[in-house]
């Protein structure tokens, strides 16, 4: 039973793996809606693995490790080709050289994320985390209907993947939201405002998705530039 308890948060990373598995292949067919769906399903079994793993008290570095394999198989090469095969073939080298660099930086991020997970503060992701890189982008994909592209939008992908891939790799912090404390006022306005977001999402479905990871993709560098505003004396030139 023991063994079994074990086993269970990577049958979770594992289902991560196989969504992944079957967006690459749903992208090559060409059912690019699917794809996507495919790897929000991923960001739920990979949410979950986790905390299955801390509520069952079989957290292990082997765990730890086959979770971010599966990210970069789910969250990495998944979106990456199937954008490039949704909108970028058009571009021929340069829609494959962007679409990979999306897949190097988000490695890149779990790599950097493994190696400072007990040196950081836990309130911040340092970087765009490649989950909501790939849901930011899997979100716009489903939310534009493949007939609807036109060589300006497809350019439009081409730079917000870059953008995507260069967030990752940044020193951008993003809030994480672990430290919020359920029984505090906070975290009942956070609870509300995420019942909110679920009602919103139900309603609008992936219009509602891509709005709200782009926006949080796009919250740091905003506050940072807020930042830097705030910062300059009264009378500074702009």
């Amino acid at each position: 039973m023991r063994r079994g308890v074990y086993v269970l948060p990577a049958v979770f990373t594992a289902g991560n793996i196989l969504c992944g598995y079957l967006s690459l292949d749903a992208s090559a067919q060409g059912a690019f809606e699917y794809a996507a769906k495919l790897i929000f399903l991923a960001a739920i079994l990979d949410g979950l693995d986790g905390r299955i793993a801390r509520w069952t008290s079989t957290t292990s570095a082997f765990g730890e490790q086959l979770d971010s394999l599966a990210d970069i198989v789910s969250f990495g090469v998944a979106p990456a080709f199937l954008v490039y095969r949704w909108g970028l073939t058009d571009f021929g080298r340069a829609g494959l050289v962007v679409s990979f660099l999306f897949v190097v930086c988000g490695a890149s991020r779990l790599a950097r994320f493994n190696v400072q997970v007990h040196v950081v503060d836990k309130r911040w992701f340092v970087g765009l985390p490649i989950p909501s890189a790939a849901g930011a982008l899997c979100g716009l994909i489903w939310a534009v209907p493949a007939s609807a592209l036109t060589d300006t939008l497809r350019a439009v992908f081409l730079g917000v993947t870059a953008v995507l891939a260069f967030l990752m790799v940044s020193t951008f912090r993003y809030r994480s939201f672990k430290d919020v404390d359920a029984k505090s006022r906070r975290g009942r306005l956070y609870f509300l405002l995420f019942a909110a977001i679920l009602g919103l999402i139900w309603w609008l479905r992936q219009y509602a998705l891509a709005g709200l990871l782009v926006t949080y993709a796009a919250s740091a560098p905003l506050a940072r530039l807020a930042g830097l505003f705030r910062g300059r004396p009264k009378g500074a030139a702009v």
